[in-house]
């Protein structure tokens, strides 16, 4: 029996006097990664002809962002607790408590809004230190465990404020919720499409070059490596489109109202769970857990260490998305945050989490809450009644679950053929 070199193993071939192999080039697309982003775009397309162009319009954009910002918020912290192999079904009441309590501070004892933030954040740290001690210390499964915390957090809100709303809230935490930058430069004339404010366009360009700067590095890392890439066509084909994506939402924003102060706060989110889910440790270890819990054990994981935080870091979450709900309404009311879990938990399936666990992208968590937002957004627009929403939204949920298991199939076929 002949044995192979281990360039034959590693499928690069032995050259002699040549020069090295090139990495391959090929067009990619991995369906279960940018399904998604396939499916947004499509339904988009699809309810701006239904609404005859006023799903883009420059105010409804920003309507978009500041109405579903919560959902956006929660389900960055819940896509982490799904990919960890868990779930979170008491994030609505948490909301609720969390802003009631903040409404306590601010309105009742006339506490500085910014104490009274930091106070209220504290103690959604402390509603996911408790959760997380039970799931990860005493062992109690998750659904049990916020199955109890939806019900005791709704009943401290209702202890809290009775029957009744607390409000006005401060001007700066409706600012926070509602409000826009400052025309800080002036506005820019951009021809038949009126006037945009010069920061907005600014926050713009640099978002898209960092975009592009991020994505060649990480192109040119493959090449050095001999990994697969798109030709270079393609890629920048790739990088023109989402450029013009981006853009496209910039220049509305900065024709209506300038960039919403809650669309800062979760660009700074996005890049930052971004950032630790793919580059730290801790978001490794998270992967780890929801892709094989015994593996990662083996692998020296704290596994019951992770798991506690995760839940902490999504009471902080739950705690800043009451703060922005009840800035919003201007009032903490007693119903806050109905059915938010489920907003959240539906965004992060339909964004490619993996019922299992250890699949998913915080991305796609933002993705799958904007499609929320959209066909809430878009369906509203063309007079839809809220039974007819609902059913949609059901059935997008089903089909991007069984859209995930279909593709899981599909490569496990391939790879044993």
């Amino acid at each position: 029996m002949s044995t192979a070199s281990a360039d034959t193993v590693t499928g690069v071939p032995e050259q002699q006097g040549t020069a090295p192999a090139r990495a391959p080039r090929r067009i990619s697309f991995n369906p279960r990664e940018s399904g998604i982003y396939v499916a947004f775009a499509l339904i988009v397309v699809l309810f701006s002809i239904l609404t005859g162009g006023a799903l883009l319009e420059p105010q409804n954009i920003s309507n978009l962002i500041v109405q579903n910002s919560y959902v956006l918020i929660l389900a960055i912290g819940m896509i982490l607790i799904i990919i960890a192999g868990h779930i979170d079904l008491s994030v609505g009441s948490v909301v609720a408590l969390t802003g009631a309590i903040s409404a306590v501070l601010m309105v009742n004892l006339g506490m500085a809004w910014p104490v009274a933030l930091l106070i209220t954040l504290a103690v959604g740290a402390v509603i996911g230190a408790w959760q997380g001690y039970w799931v990860a210390y005493f062992g109690i499964p998750a659904f049990i465990v916020t199955l109890a915390g939806m019900l005791i957090f709704r009943a401290l809100t209702l202890t809290v404020l009775g029957n009744q709303g607390i409000g006005p809230f401060p001007d700066e935490v409706r600012t926070l919720a509602n409000g826009f930058t400052g025309g800080y430069l002036g506005n820019i004339g951009l021809g038949p499409l009126g006037g945009a404010d010069v920061v907005s366009l600014l926050v713009g360009a640099l978002a898209i070059a960092g975009a592009v700067v991020s994505r060649w590095r990480k192109r040119t890392a493959r090449l050095n490596y001999l990994q697969e890439v798109d030709p270079l066509p393609m890629f920048l084909l790739k990088i023109a489109a989402a450029a013009a994506v981006v853009l496209f939402v910039v220049v509305q924003l900065a024709r209506y109202k300038n960039l919403p102060w809650v669309l800062i706060l979760l660009s700074v989110l996005v890049i930052g769970y971004s950032l630790v889910t793919t580059r730290a440790v801790f978001g490794r270890h998270i992967y780890a857990i929801g892709g094989n819990l015994q593996a990662a054990t083996l692998s020296g994981v704290k596994v019951k260490s992770v798991t506690f935080w995760i839940f902490v870091n999504m009471g902080v979450l739950s705690a800043l998305a009451g703060i922005i709900v009840a800035g919003r309404l201007n009032q903490a009311g007693p119903t806050a945050g109905n059915m938010f879990e489920l907003d959240a938990i539906a965004a992060a399936f339909i964004g490619g989490a993996a019922v299992q666990g250890g699949v998913g992208k915080v991305v796609g968590a933002i993705t799958g809450g904007l499609i929320m937002g959209v066909i809430n957004n878009g369906m509203s627009l063309i007079g839809a009644p809220t039974e007819s929403v609902n059913l949609v939204k059901g059935f997008v949920l089903l089909a991007a679950v069984a859209y995930d298991i279909w593709t899981k199939r599909r490569a496990r076929t391939g790879k044993s053929s």
